[in-house]
């Protein structure tokens, strides 16, 4: 096994916290899960997603078209119609995002408390 140096160590976790800050992000998952039973229309994921503004769903889709996780197609129809839909990249992400909705779901209460109890010591 390789052991990395410090100095290597640091920036492969600032690549990977910069990617994680991506996906982690409350608009780019709820987007991922909008689009996991198939393709969708920009106003359809606007509305399953639910509180997005228009500016922010096309910021979260193409940054994840950047990032390969969404495919955007342009249908030549009169007017054009454009779905998005994940790629194989994109696929993989809804296995991960489930189990941290799971661990979140199961931790809920807890991280609700604590968050009360320190509140409250810092009145």
């Amino acid at each position: 096994m390789e052991v990395s140096s410090p100095l290597t160590a640091h920036a492969d976790c600032f690549d990977i916290s910069e990617i994680l800050s991506r996906i982690g992000d409350k608009w780019t998952v709820l987007v991922v899960l909008s689009l996991r039973d198939g393709p969708r229309r920009f106003n359809d994921i606007k509305r399953h997603v639910g509180g997005i503004s228009q500016q922010m769903l096309t910021r979260t889709l193409k940054i994840l078209e950047r990032d390969g996780m969404v495919q955007r197609t342009v249908h030549a129809t009169k007017p054009p119609q454009v779905d998005y839909r994940l790629t194989e990249l994109g696929r993989s992400l809804g296995e991960p995002v489930a189990l941290l909705g799971h661990w979140a779901r199961a931790h809920l209460g807890v991280i609700h408390d604590n968050r009360r109890r320190y509140d409250a010591g810092l009145a």
